[in-house]
């Protein structure tokens, strides 16, 4: 299905959590009715805390409130953290309690990785950031490097629709009565800028190709240039070639890519594929002054998207995703700006010939974690997808 683009949008980029939790809780405390939020991660520490103070603070003067967090990405999430916020009245729900660590059945892989922050019906917040405190890892002073979008206009109605969808579905297998029974506000899709964009989600029913079909046609149609920033980058065949053909009629292609070591099998997994791209003359940039965290691209100055799907196997083929696409050149402008910074004060090229000068050892295992990655990949049934 093809991205359906909205007028008249007002679309601010929001750098960071630094940039995001503020504006986030000033949404949260200016609240009336309802807020609906689905993070992947919701965690108890200073961040965690604050953001579920306001929300709180909501609930105490008559806001609905609703969270929705994921049973895998916030299965630290100690109890009794869960039961203050279900004490004081807010309504909690957890996509896919339990999972085994090691299951390959994709239904128990499937997770929601959506990052959605909905005030009054009126507000929205897409993005990456998860509610967790991001300078949290040991020796990280800059916080991670992610982005999230705060959205006013028409584009509100396709995602408040998903969003509610979502928590009937999860509520009503869960076998959850839902509590409070307020009209929900109809969202308010009054023009509100000049941007036109476009809700993206990833499903496992309607929406299973979405987000990847975006982004290959804005690679396939791209005249000048594409730069994509991804935290977990081990795209599929097809997303494959299309950066390469990219680079073969004379786009310039960049990719800012993870240099820290977070997850190392899909880390060194991923190096398997800079061979052929640097052969091609794709210009690899690895991020290490904070950990890359960032699911964003702009392609030709004009097409931007921003949302939390990586560019891999397991949000491209199991999670549920959103990202928000914008056709705005002064967005795009802006996204290009911060990636450029970006390049240049916290990342490192990967040069072609120190690349083939590579230790023998380094390049045993990252073909040792190609090779079982691959077999993951097979494992839960989509080798021939990926």
């Amino acid at each position: 299905m093809n991205a359906v683009f909205e007028e008249g949008n007002a679309v601010d980029l929001l750098e960071t959590g630094d940039a995001y939790f503020p504006a986030l809780e000033t949404a949260i405390d200016g609240a009336a009715r309802e807020i609906h939020i689905e993070t992947y991660i919701l965690e108890d520490d200073a961040t965690g805390r604050r953001i579920t103070g306001a929300l709180i603070r909501a609930r105490a003067r008559g806001v609905l409130v609703r969270v929705m967090i994921d049973g895998f990405g916030s299965k630290d999430l100690p109890k009794e953290f869960g039961e203050h916020l279900v004490d004081a009245g807010i309504e909690l729900l957890v996509y896919r309690r339990r999972i085994s660590p090691w299951t390959l059945r994709k239904q128990r892989l499937r997770r929601q990785h959506r990052k959605i922050a909905i005030i009054d019906a009126r507000i929205a917040f897409v993005g990456g950031i998860n509610i967790i405190d991001d300078r949290n890892t040991p020796k990280q002073k800059p916080p991670r490097f992610d982005y999230a979008v705060r959205i006013q206009g028409p584009l509100l109605a396709p995602i408040c629709h998903a969003v509610r969808r979502m928590w009937t579905r999860v509520a009503w297998t869960n076998l959850r009565r839902q509590r409070h029974n307020l009209a929900l506000l109809p969202p308010v899709t009054a023009a509100y800028g000049t941007t036109r964009a476009a809700f993206v989600q990833r499903d496992n029913l309607a929406h299973r190709r979405d987000i990847e079909e975006a982004y290959l046609s804005a690679i396939n149609g791209a005249s000048r240039e594409i730069i994509i920033a991804n935290a977990y980058f081990f795209p599929g065949r097809r997303f494959r070639h299309a950066l390469l053909a990219a680079a073969g009629r004379g786009v310039r292609v960049v990719l800012l890519l993870q240099g820290r070591v977070e997850y190392v099998l899909m880390h060194f997994a991923s190096h398997a594929l800079y061979g052929s791209f640097l052969d091609a003359g794709i210009e690899i940039f690895e991020y290490h002054k904070s950990f890359l965290h960032a699911k964003v691209a702009v392609v030709d100055g004009r097409w931007a998207t921003v949302g939390s799907s990586n560019i891999d196997p397991f949000s491209l083929l199991l999670a549920r995703e959103a990202n928000v696409v914008v056709d705005d050149p002064d967005f795009a402008a802006a996204l290009r700006g911060s990636l450029d910074r970006a390049i240049r004060v916290g990342a490192e090229r990967k040069a072609k010939k120190r690349w083939d000068r590579e230790p023998l050892l380094h390049r045993l295992v990252i073909w040792v974690c190609y090779g079982i990655t691959r077999v993951v990949i097979g494992a839960i049934g989509y080798a021939g997808w990926h």
